[in-house]
């Protein structure tokens, strides 16, 4: 079977899920491409995307915001007499990219962000994706808007069948939905103990632990944070990946180097065993992006949340604590009072990893490649 799976360069979940699944899919013996689609209709496109959505996120929060709002609360009928930039584009490049499919092949199409699903959706519209069949993939514990209007995409996988009613709601029809849960790698899906993990990193499996991420950009002030959580009289170990933000780890590096108190402080740049940490930690520290919140709950790890990005990760943010698997982080409630009530109340933390465990999709990427795999 030939998979093609469909991308877009706007923060690294979206890769990192293609390559969840393309792994997966490659295990079984599926022959799998994956393309950035905007790459090959234009790279001055592909980039402005990329450095819009980091730019905008990051530096215009109130209008990401307001757009992600007016977009969820309308749909396409809010743009409906000024058709959106995306649609233009999509438009003006589904001929290019249709040549550039025809070249693959394919016998499944996966989009793992909703620009890609829809070009998917023009494609099938003009008539040029044949019986190819189509699956789109959310990458967020909600429905972004635009997913309501991608009809000729024949299946959506949800982060969680507690998804469902709202999907439909939102205008999905539910023979449309597989809530399989947002694709993991599956190492994350492997079990490794505290001791093993600790291990591997060289620290203490039996001080408390707490790993701090802030997404791949390294967005989160780490040092704000533990300038916190090594005043609260408690003694940690604090693993803290600062991903590709240099100046951060540096700041990072010189606070431990002057630090002297009770507590471990471990930074770290960009990482690749992100699931060691995992297991080895008490409690996770980090923003709330769907790829980060999905290896979470795979590896059963109670949640901190800070600092949400304007829109999709607001919206996991309200997923999560109302259905009591998270804490959000805010000026009323900072990080080093949620720690100490944390640790200091057994029954919460035990009753906060049970509901983790009943709601977790950990086997989400291999029920997505069976699926695929026997869908035709």
């Amino acid at each position: 079977m030939r998979v093609l799976i469909l991308s877009v360069t706007a923060g690294y979940g979206h890769h990192a899920t293609a390559k969840a699944i393309g792994d997966m899919l490659t295990s079984k013996g599926a022959e799998v491409h994956t393309l950035d689609v905007y790459a090959y209709i234009s790279n001055l496109i592909k980039n402005t995307i990329d450095k819009g959505y980091l730019f905008s996120s990051k530096h215009m929060q109130t209008l990401y915001r307001l757009v992600y709002q007016l977009a969820e609360n309308n749909g396409a009928s809010y743009f409906s007499s000024a058709p959106s930039i995306i649609n233009i584009i999509n438009a003006l490049g589904a001929s290019k990219f249709a040549k550039v499919l025809a070249g693959y092949a394919p016998d499944v199409i996966i989009c793992t962000h909703i620009f890609a699903a829809q070009m998917v959706d023009e494609l099938k519209k003009r008539k040029k994706l044949a019986d190819i069949t189509t699956i789109g993939i959310v990458t967020d514990y909600t429905l972004h808007p635009y997913w309501e209007d991608v009809p000729r995409v024949q299946y959506i996988v949800t982060a969680s069948e507690l998804l469902t009613f709202r999907c439909v709601k939102r205008g999905i029809p539910e023979r449309r939905i597989l809530p399989f849960g947002i694709p993991v790698h599956p190492k994350f899906n492997q079990m490794l103990s505290r001791q093993d993990a600790a291990a591997q990193l060289g620290i203490d499996p039996n001080m408390r632990t707490l790993l701090l991420m802030g997404g791949s950009m390294g967005y989160a002030d780490h040092v704000k944070i533990l300038e916190k959580l090594t005043s609260i009289g408690i003694p940690l170990q604090l693993l803290v990946v600062c991903g590709n933000n240099k100046k951060m780890q540096l700041r990072v590096e010189q606070f431990a180097s002057r630090y002297e108190g009770e507590c471990v402080v471990k930074p770290y740049g960009f990482v690749h065993n992100v699931e060691v940490m995992m297991s080895a930690s008490d409690c996770i520290v980090s923003k709330p992006g769907g790829l980060t919140v999905s290896e979470a709950l795979a590896k059963n790890l109670p949640m901190l949340l800070v600092d949400p990005i304007p829109g999709h990760e607001e919206r996991n943010v309200d997923f999560l604590v109302n259905n009591g698997m998270a804490a959000l982080i805010t000026k009323h409630f900072p990080i080093d009072e949620a720690v100490y009530e944390l640790f200091r109340n057994p029954v919460r933390l035990k009753t906060v990893r049970q509901t983790m465990q009943a709601i977790a999709h950990p086997d989400a990427t291999e029920r997505l490649a069976e699926f695929v795999l026997h869908s035709k």
